[in-house]
């Protein structure tokens, strides 16, 4: 032990010491290394980012050098430098034929080639949540193809051969149920053509009123996720990634907004009511309105043509006495009879005494909530702490990037606690993404509480591309809340508000405009306020088969009726709904007779019924099974769904040979009241966290090697010391 001890305190040899000095400069330059190459990247990154939103803007703002292209043209590169082609334009005609509560739209795609070359057009569009797309007509000047549906990669295979042959071909396929995309292959120099798809739809009927909606813009969507290098596979602006797969595909570019508004719109309702209305009006477009006999009315827009920035709704409420109470709608396809039936339970009568509620407000400050959609829901979110009683318990939590909680867990109601939040909520500012599912873990306990009535009241706008991972979450943690999505701005994503608040057992409230908050609030204050219609059940008295979707009704809250829509070898017997208002029971019988004969019911059965099986993945269905079913049902119905797709070609070929194609995604305008800088502009950003990642990253490398440099210093030093 000793001699250890004399050899460690003898002078460290000259050669070690050279050996040690050797290896602290070569530590030295291998860490000036990484941080060069760390500052390298952040140059490239920023760069990267400077390039390519140069590059966006090349394409849809060509420098003012190239005189042959106007503001919001797309530009093709042609490798010969300064010369450019113009890519292909579009404009949209729209027609919906309203009866009942069905409506049957008709959409027109002009696809314009205004260059000197061949061209294909990738177009992303949004369309309602609930619509059963069902025919595709290309039209090719006086020629029209009709199109067929195909299992998915069939039709995308027919769609690239026909691509690689020069044959015109159009592809209509489903991105989510409300983003399509429609490919028009070989478009000749200055040609035009068209593409026309329709589908049916239900209405929306609440409180008295139906709303008929129709998106014009996919807004942009924030992409979580590690980035996946297998570059793009679609013509967006974002890469794929383990979360959203299909990124490339629902990212569609987008327009500055400096720029001129490009897609034009055109919109004509026409519309029979069938019972005297007392209320007629579009809350985010002016309209024109032709009233005609028999309660019929034919509404267009009152500029012709609008820029496709923000959605479109109709809203109209019948006179009080003409209130439908119930309404069956039926066809008869095949060898069986599709019926549609709408039943209004009636009000509760004795009012209840309210349980003691635990409400949970959340809501997004990411940047594309920055103007108009935080002012929006920075209001609603004020009206709902005013409306709190006493026995209540509340929180609020923010959520961008990062989510932040105002109190640890819920407080009680008490004017000190709701001018804390009010104060928390008017210093709300928006920034960063839109990292909802730490929000939704944050809001949501799995608890099996019972003593209270738990609220979540999710307030944004929802451009998201991770639908699915967040249905998970809700699905895995909801316990006994119940989640009521307020759908916020000129464009919000209807179907993840909409399904969210379907599997969160809640309703969805959509806000277009800061000049609604008050009354759309004030009724969603009533439905959480008032008992819910609970215990649903439907018995068809009859001994036949009847396949009905929903299989099983959801609660319902006030003003809300059931709808369901079955399949049965024949219309008859009676029919009996019964459920649970609060202590309330509630019972009614109807005979299935009669009712009005409505086109297109079997095609809403099956859009139904391949919605509820996709579900049903969530419930823990094989995939694989339920895509079989899905396939069956679209194929059978002529619908496009996940996986399958309507394809049109042209038999005879259009492009030489030995003439290129130049493919080309059409690019969006940006939703009305965002903002462009706040979206795409800075680190972090709404659209993606790769880049805030990528910088976290490098910074914690940075500290690693700094560390372990630091490490090497004192190690050498010790030894020095001996």
């Amino acid at each position: 032990m000793n001699t250890t001890n004399e050899t460690t305190r003898l002078p460290y040899p000259a050669r070690a010491i050279v050996a040690d000095l050797l290896r602290i400069v070569a530590g030295g330059v291998a860490v000036s290394i990484i941080f060069s190459l760390i500052a390298s990247v952040f140059v490239l990154l920023l760069a990267g980012n400077a390039n390519a939103t140069v590059s966006a803007e090349d394409e849809t703002t060509p420098p003012v050098k190239l005189s042959d292209a106007q503001e919001g043209s797309l530009l093709f590169k042609t490798g010969v430098k300064g010369e450019y082609q113009l890519a292909p334009t579009l404009k949209t005609d729209v027609v919906m034929h309203v009866s009942g509560l069905v409506s049957r739209t008709h959409v027109t795609q002009r696809f314009h080639n205004p260059s000197t070359t061949w061209a294909e057009g990738v177009y992303v569009f949004p369309l309602p949540e609930n619509a059963a797309v069902d025919h595709l007509n290309m039209r090719i000047g006086s020629r029209m193809i009709q199109g067929q549906v195909k299992e998915k990669e069939a039709a995308r295979a027919t769609y690239e051969q026909a691509k690689q042959e020069g044959k015109k071909a159009s592809l209509v396929e489903q991105e989510r149920p409300n983003i399509f995309t429609t490919s028009v292959a070989n478009i000749g120099p200055g040609e035009d053509v068209t593409i026309e798809i329709e589908y049916q739809q239900t209405l929306h009927y609440d409180q008295g009123t139906f709303h008929l909606r129709f998106p014009m813009v996919v807004a942009p969507r924030y992409i979580p996720g590690t980035q996946q290098v297998s570059g793009f596979a679609g013509t967006g602006w974002a890469n794929n990634t383990n979360v959203v797969p299909d990124a490339a595909r629902i990212t569609p570019v987008v327009l500055h907004p400096a720029n001129k508004s490009i897609n034009p719109v055109s919109i004509r309702v026409e519309l029979d009511a069938g019972f005297p209305l007392a209320r007629l009006e579009s809350p985010y477009h002016p309209i024109n309105t032709q009233k005609l006999p028999d309660n019929h009315y034919v509404i267009s827009l009152k500029e012709g043509e609008v820029p496709a920035n923000k959605d479109f709704e109709l809203v109209w409420a019948p006179a009080l006495i003409n209130a439908p109470q119930a309404a069956l709608f039926t066809q008869r396809k095949a060898d069986k009879t599709y019926a549609m039936m709408m039943v209004m339970p009636p009000a509760p009568q004795i009012a209840e005494t309210k349980l003691p509620r635990e409400v949970v407000f959340v809501i997004d400050t990411s940047g594309s909530m920055s103007g108009t959609s935080l002012t929006q829901a920075k209001q609603s979110l004020t009206l709902a702490l005013a409306r709190l009683s006493p026995q209540d318990r509340f929180n609020v939590i923010q959520f961008n990037s990062i989510t932040d909680m105002l109190f640890p867990s819920s407080v009680p109601v008490t004017n000190n606690n709701i001018s804390q939040a009010n104060n928390y909520v008017n210093r709300l500012e928006a920034t960063g993404g839109t990292e909802i599912a730490a929000a939704l873990n944050a809001a949501l306990n799995n608890s099996s509480e019972t003593q209270v009535v738990r609220q979540v009241i999710f307030l944004t706008d929802g451009s998201v591309g991770n639908e699915d991972q967040l249905f998970g979450i809700i699905k895995q943690k909801l316990g006994n809340s119940r989640l009521f999505t307020v759908g916020i701005g000129s464009a919000p994503n209807s179907y993840f508000m909409s399904k969210a608040a379907e599997f969160g057992h809640g309703t969805f409230t959509y806000i277009g405009d800061v000049s609604e908050v008050k009354e759309k609030m004030s009724q969603l204050f009533s439905k959480l306020e008032s008992p819910v219609l609970t215990d649903i059940q439907i018995k068809w008295t009859d001994a036949q088969s009847v396949e009905m979707w929903p299989n099983k009704i959801p609660d319902l809250y006030l003003g809300e009726p059931v709808i369901v829509i079955a399949a049965m070898d024949e219309l008859k017997g009676e029919v009996t709904l019964q459920g649970k208002r609060g202590n309330q029971p509630w019972r009614m019988t109807l005979p299935l007779k009669g009712g009005k004969d409505e086109n297109g019911v079997p095609a809403l059965w099956a859009r139904k019924k391949i919605g509820a099986l996709i579900d049903s993945i969530h419930d823990g269905a094989d995939p694989e099974a339920v895509k079989k079913q899905v396939v069956e049902v679209a194929l059978t119905h002529h619908l496009v769904s996940k996986y399958t797709s309507l394809v049109a070609v042209d038999v005879t070929p259009a492009r030489p040979k030995d003439e290129a194609l130049n493919t080309a995604g059409m690019p969006t305008n940006l939703p009305e009241g965002w903002s462009h800088e706040a979206v795409f502009g800075t680190l972090p950003q709404t659209a993606t966290p790769a880049e805030l990642n990528l910088a976290l990253g490098l910074g914690a490398l940075s500290l690693a090697a700094l560390l372990g440099f630091t490490r090497k210093i004192r190690f050498a030093d010790t030894r020095l010391r001996g």
